[in-house]
């Protein structure tokens, strides 16, 4: 039940109700541009990575993987540059286009990121343990990256959360006491 606050009288007085504050992590708080600066950062590992060996690009899911990371770094990296702002200015991410944007967008890039990094692994598993031919490939590159690509989707799994939690529950006014 939403409850409008009424203006204090005195200015000093605290209102009888009271905004409901933002969870650690919703856009707009450090909590969430922790999570955006950890994703970019796993995202960047897993590129850098994978990109690093040389016969990456004979294999698409090393390619598809590739190109999953480079469109979470890129979309990480403009949810930071925006939680930076708002954070700068002290406004409140609570546009519900915004907030909407965001969790579509972390739907997106969390089902790619995680897509190419399920890929990328069944490939990698199959180069390990079906055809024993790590000692000819870059299996711990490979490795590395997938194991990069899937924390990079684990730590967008919150974001999502917290954006769709916050698309579907508007910031209600609450009584104070």
């Amino acid at each position: 039940m939403e409850v409008a606050a009424p203006a204090p009288a005195n200015p000093v007085q605290q209102p009888p109700g009271v905004l409901m504050k933002d969870l650690p992590g919703m856009p707009g708080t450090p909590g969430g541009l922790g999570l955006r600066v950890l994703q970019l950062l796993f995202a960047a590992v897993s590129l850098a990575v994978m990109s690093a060996t040389s016969d990456f690009a004979s294999v698409s899911a090393f390619c598809y993987l590739i190109a999953a990371a480079i469109l979470q770094c890129v979309w990480s990296l403009l949810v930071a540059i925006v939680d930076i702002y708002a954070l700068l200015v002290k406004r409140c991410l609570r546009n519900r286009r915004l907030v909407a944007f965001f969790a579509i967008g972390d739907a997106i890039t969390c089902g790619v990121t995680f897509s190419g990094a399920c890929a990328a692994a069944g490939i990698t598993v199959l180069i390990d343990n079906d055809l024993n031919i790590c000692s000819e490939n870059h299996c711990s590159s490979f490795q590395t990256a997938v194991a990069m690509a899937f924390m990079c989707s684990f730590s967008l799994s919150p974001s999502f959360i917290l954006n769709l939690r916050s698309f579907a529950c508007p910031p209600r006014v609450v009584a104070a006491g």
